[in-house]
């Protein structure tokens, strides 16, 4: 199985006055040969995470995963051969987008002190129908920070 975890840089911008005015930080460029080999995302959402709550423990079967958590930090965990790997992304996380491949159980745990902003770029798209979302069983990992 091939999981992904890409750092994303952060770069300052500037007005014409050269005064610094924010920051971009690319998330998907088509370009970019660190993405998932033939991955093409289908959808771009936003989902949210309360703070002290969790998204999952669950899997999709028919659609991969690809979020990076743009406000706020998460911790991804995923269960692989009965093994928990953690993986984080956020503003203290360098804004790490993380591969999520179909059939793989997961969670994402809300770290911060505020909601979490996540973009995911699934593929295929989500839809309100599409009934892809299986519990999975985490009861023995320990969610504390």
């Amino acid at each position: 199985m091939k999981l992904l975890v890409k750092k994303n840089s952060k770069h300052k911008t500037y007005d014409y006055e050269k005064n610094e005015n924010g920051f971009l930080v690319p998330i998907y460029n088509v370009n970019d040969l660190n993405n998932p080999k033939g991955y093409s995302p289908k959808q771009v959402y936003l989902t949210t995470i309360k703070i002290g709550k969790i998204k999952g423990p669950h899997l999709h079967y028919k659609r991969d995963g690809y979020f990076t958590c743009i406000k706020g930090n998460v911790r991804v965990i995923l269960k692989i051969d009965n093994k928990y790997e953690e993986f984080f992304s956020g503003e203290n996380h360098d804004y790490s987008s993380v591969f999520i491949p179909k059939g793989t159980p997961a969670a994402i745990q809300n770290i911060s002190n505020e909601d979490a902003f996540l973009l995911n770029m699934p593929s295929p798209a989500w839809t309100k129908d599409m009934n892809d979302e299986y519990s999975a069983d985490f009861s023995d990992f320990d969610y504390k920070i």
